[in-house]
């Protein structure tokens, strides 16, 4: 008998949708309760927990998620993690049970009221089928939806009632490709400006990294003669730390970004917003005398940038392009930057890090007050290395680890977590225990929400309440959930801690002092 819910299943499998990441609500055991032997489900402890997993596990695999949410509660839950998904153009699959059909209009408990405006506007698309024979070619539409660029989250509502409905007709499984590459004489006149620039600059963002064009961007570098700034707040890492090209991460702000780029005359900025300031500097938008030149598959920021001519089209294909393009430059090799003088307990702790960790590690952080001590200090060469809050919504860190490891089981992933942070999305290490996650957390402890006392200064706001959080044994909160930990200083010895940690198969959890 052909219905709703495995023609649904079908769709989802020939899309290579088989495990769904969720916390299962009454709405949602018709659909999760039937999985076929082949799919297989994640569970979190919460919504949020559930989308960041979902989050990093996309990321780091380069393919669509697919998230079970629990009608409206659920998904209100989950709004935060949606944010940081939506900023990372992370292809998510959402759906969301609905009350059945008949009860709908009447507001019985449980029921999604207004579905497809709940999650605006943190998702490309919301849908509700509107009746239940729709219901899987609204599935393939999501994923399909999730995947064309600029990638990102899709909501599907579904009535529990529509999953038993016979079909009359089988949705058919299909491709949809996308091209997207510049034209011929747009990569001419980018070439041009390149070539005939004095004092050009590169600047890269996080879907560099995203369209696996990592390489593609160094070679562009060296053959062009390029230094390489990383654009303002990070969620990926999109050009290796070490290279002697690599001049470090913008300030988040209009003042900072023109101050740094001061002296060059042309701005390449390639997979990143231009520019996605934080904190409040004005100041001029470029240096004087400088032009931008900004290429994106995002055409919400081409429109919206605050300078610059914008190229829409693909990364890869553009920075390929390019290269064919210009010839070699013979520019003076530049000199490397100079090692972090350690004085601080972070960066402490990222010299033992870079001491230990294998060279393929992946670094999933969230430890904001820390961030630039991480810069400066970590080595990050491979593919596919680093990850952070995209919008900087707290609570990223510890779920989205598990996925990233989910999604690359054959590389070791490090989850450096700030104390403030890691309260948001602690349920996570039940899911490390359950699924024996081999994620190694490190939990940096300055009793505070450290990052906020640099913005009070900023703003001069003396004497700000609520940002101590001392107190907090996170040592036994693991254990408790099942997660191996112990404490540790930063100092000599902290590499005979990191070591046995890193070379476990299970997860484990450090606490260190800062």
């Amino acid at each position: 008998m052909r219905t709703v819910l495995s023609s649904t299943f079908n769709i989802l499998r020939a899309s290579g949708l088989t495990t769904v990441f969720g916390n299962p609500g009454s709405n949602e055991l018709p659909f999760i309760g039937n999985l076929p032997n082949d799919f297989s489900y994640v569970m979190g402890l919460n919504e949020a927990v559930v989308v960041g997993i979902a989050d990093g596990y996309a990321q780091a695999s380069g393919g669509p998620a697919l998230v079970n949410l629990h009608s409206a509660a659920g998904t209100g839950n989950a709004m935060g993690a949606l944010t940081n998904a939506w900023y990372a153009h992370s292809p998510l699959v959402i759906t969301s049970g609905q009350q059945v059909r008949e009860h709908m209009g009447g507001e019985a408990m449980l029921s999604n009221v207004a579905a497809t405006t709940l999650p605006q506007p943190l998702v490309k698309l919301a849908l509700e089928p509107a009746l239940p024979a729709d219901v899987p070619r609204s599935m393939a539409q999501a994923v399909h939806s999730a995947m064309l660029h600029p990638r990102g989250p899709v909501y599907v509502s579904i009535p529990y009632d529509d999953w038993d409905r016979e079909l009359d007709t089988e949705v058919q499984a299909r491709r949809v490709r996308q091209g997207g590459g510049l034209p011929a004489g747009d990569l001419d006149e980018i070439a041009a400006r390149l070539s005939t620039s004095e004092r050009p600059v590169l600047v890269l963002g996080g879907d560099v990294d995203a369209a696996q064009a990592n390489a593609l961007a160094v070679r562009l570098a060296d053959r062009a003669g390029l230094p390489v700034w990383i654009a303002p707040s990070p969620y990926r890492c999109p050009f290796p730390t070490r290279h002697p090209r690599f001049q470090g991460v913008l300030p988040a702000s209009m003042r900072g970004v023109s101050a740094a780029l001061a002296g060059h005359d042309l701005i390449l900025v390639v997979g990143a917003p231009v520019f996605r300031y934080h904190q409040y500097e004005p100041g001029p938008l470029l240096p004087d005398g400088a032009s931008l030149v900004h290429i994106t598959s995002d055409p919400g920021e081409a429109a919206r940038a605050w300078s610059g001519d914008a190229f829409v089209g693909d990364v890869p294909g553009t920075l390929d392009g390019l290269l064919r393009r210009l010839p070699e430059k013979q520019a003076p090799a530049p000199v490397p930057r100079p090692r972090q003088v350690l004085s601080s307990g972070p960066e402490r702790v990222f010299e033992t890090l870079n001491q230990v960790a294998p060279e393929s590690a992946i670094y999933v952080t969230e430890s904001t007050s820390t961030a630039d001590a991480f810069w400066t200090t970590i080595d990050i060469s491979a593919q596919g290395g680093f990850y952070f809050p995209a919008a900087g919504g707290l609570g990223f860190g510890l779920p989205a680890a598990l996925g990233v490891q989910l999604a690359q089981p054959e590389r070791k992933v490090i989850a450096v977590i700030g104390d403030g942070a890691a309260n948001f999305a602690i349920p996570a290490l039940w899911t490390a225990a359950r699924y024996d996650i081999p994620v190694t957390y490190l939990i940096l402890q300055n009793n505070a929400y450290g990052a906020l006392r640099g913005f009070a200064d900023l703003m001069d706001i003396q004497h700000p309440p609520g940002l101590d959080v001392s107190g907090i044994d996170f040592c036994s909160i693991a254990e408790g959930y099942g997660v191996r930990a112990e404490r540790a200083e930063a100092g000599p010895h902290l590499a005979d801690v990191l070591k046995p940690a890193m070379d476990a198969d299970a997860p484990s959890v450090i606490v260190i002092p800062t």
